[in-house]
């Protein structure tokens, strides 16, 4: 790091040639609009970046990684963990898709996991001090017997994701003390949540701004608390809570719907106000009918469903949120489960703008300084070789502000680390999102129901779970947006919950 801070300090004061260059981004790729790097880094998933903007910290399936990005068009690896825990009797800790830096304490790094059940293998919490980025350090690991997909930190708590295939919890967690303060379940609200089965009220993520956390609790919409108590959340409002007992009502369908819109609330994140909040919902296609008959009687199969879009909400009464508009997704040439995912993944507000993820459709920012009419700026997507998890700015401004957005890779293209600028353009020569027989590429070849303040394309659609990968050590879950292998995870959760309890006896 010492070496990247002398790069950037001798542009500033006059250096002319290279470092001139790395110190104004823009000046090393005018014309269309490109990344300015790119670091492969082996499994990504999520990330997250430093106040400053100099550093990306990186969840990678078997491990996590720091990236110095200080100078965007050379972006390093400083530190690439691979099989953390490995000296605990369950060890390696596998399957991390997620890690946070403590929102007010940006030295302090949780990584967590296994994000979908591993049976026999250890799950929790792991506390990283990452003063000096290019030297880790272990500080705590809190182990649990739920894994954790998601997590948030703030003041020194983490919010976890608790599936258990129970409850389906919020927990809060000191990662100081390692005690558990609190969970919250939507059967505490109302009772008749429990005769939904888990994997339609699956807890997805967390975002927690303030005094407020927003739950992404799949179909059964997104939970608005108050945590100003950490030790007793409180429900004070929601957004497309749906009547538990219609959901209930629809269990003999559960793996279908749970797979299409409606519903699938998969990550939620407000700006800086906390008035507006953004809803990402993961969906996707499936084919129904064919055969003798066919769904219409002529012997033609059809698909219903497709990707889904990030709605925008006015959460400044949470009681009554009101929503804004639709970011549509970008089209699929195969929007099934197995095919090419363009459904929203993860995003981030900041300073107007929404930095947002679409899988193999690329990465995007929009204005949404109105956000009932949400702007376009730019888009980039590689389709056969990027598919990302995530956009994040590091550095805001047109000139020398960039950010980040992580790719799991495609096929064999390995996880990657890209830096975008952060200002208007377009990519040259775009590759197409449809196949040769779509008419535009704004046309998705899935039909779907019109969303009234939508923008960018047909209306936001529908629904399901996280795309299967190599790196990610067999993990699944039972329910949508955890992986594929919905009975096999079912399986391994009782399974695991019953050898926890044996090595504790």
């Amino acid at each position: 790091m010492r070496r990247r801070d002398f790069l950037r300090t001798g542009a500033l004061v006059g250096a002319t040639g290279l470092l001139s260059a790395a110190a104004t981004p823009t000046a090393a790729h005018p014309g269309p609009y490109q990344p300015y790097g790119r670091v492969d880094v082996a499994g990504t998933k999520e990330a997250v970046t430093s106040p400053d903007g100099s550093v990306a910290y990186l969840a990678t399936g078997t491990g996590y990684a720091t990236v110095d990005v200080s100078v965007p068009d050379r972006p390093e690896l400083l530190a690439d963990v691979r099989g953390p825990l490995a000296d605990h009797e369950a060890g390696p800790l596998r399957g991390i898709y997620d890690v946070k830096l403590d929102a007010t304490d940006p030295e302090t790094l949780v990584v967590v996991g296994p994000a979908n059940p591993l049976p026999g293998a250890v799950a929790g919490a792991l506390v990283v001090d990452v003063s000096d980025p290019a030297a880790p350090e272990r500080v705590a690991f809190h182990e649990t017997d739920f894994p954790i997909h998601n997590c948030f930190v703030r003041d020194g708590l983490a919010y976890l994701t608790k599936n258990d295939g129970e409850t389906n919890a919020l927990a809060v967690l000191d990662i100081d003390s390692g005690e558990t303060l609190s969970e919250w379940t939507l059967t505490g609200v109302d009772g008749a949540w429990a005769d939904v089965r888990n994997g339609r009220r699956a807890v997805h993520d967390v975002f927690v701004g303030g005094d407020t956390a927003y739950v992404a609790h799949w179909d059964a919409g997104t939970w608005i608390l108050d945590v100003s108590d950490p030790t007793n959340p409180t429900h004070i409002g929601g957004v497309e809570v749906p009547d538990p007992a219609e959901l209930a009502a629809s269990n003999a369908e559960s793996r279908r719907e749970g797979v299409l819109p409606p519903g699938n609330h998969h990550y939620v994140a407000t700006d800086e106000s906390g008035t507006l909040l953004g809803v990402g919902k993961e969906s996707w296609a499936q084919r129904i009918g064919g055969g003798d008959e066919g769904a219409d009687g002529t012997g033609e199969s059809r698909l219903v469903g497709g990707p889904s879009g990030i709605d925008l909400w006015d959460v400044s009464d949470p009681a009554a949120p009101r929503r804004l508009s639709t970011i549509d997704p970008p089209p699929s040439p195969d929007p099934t489960y197995g095919g090419v995912w363009t459904t929203a993944h993860n995003f981030e507000f900041a300073d107007g703008r929404l930095y947002s993820s679409w899988y193999r459709g690329g990465v995007k920012r929009h204005d949404v300084s109105d956000p009932r009419n949400p702007e376009p700026l730019s888009w980039w997507r590689m389709p056969d070789e990027a598919s990302f998890w995530t956009a994040r700015l590091a550095r805001p401004g047109a000139q020398e502000g960039f950010f980040v957005g992580a790719s799991r890779g495609v096929g064999d293209v390995p996880g990657r680390l890209y830096t975008f600028p952060d200002h208007a353009g377009q990519q040259a020569s775009p590759p197409s999102l449809t196949s040769a027989s779509a008419a535009t590429e704004t046309e998705s070849p899935v039909a779907t129901a019109t969303s009234e303040g939508s923008t960018g394309g047909t209306a936001a659609a529908t629904g399901e779970p996280d795309e299967p990968d190599e790196s990610d050590d067999g993990a699944s879950a039972s329910a949508p947006g955890f992986g594929a292998g919905a009975a096999a995870g079912a399986l391994g959760l009782a399974s695991w919950r019953l050898l926890r309890r044996a090595r504790r006896k």
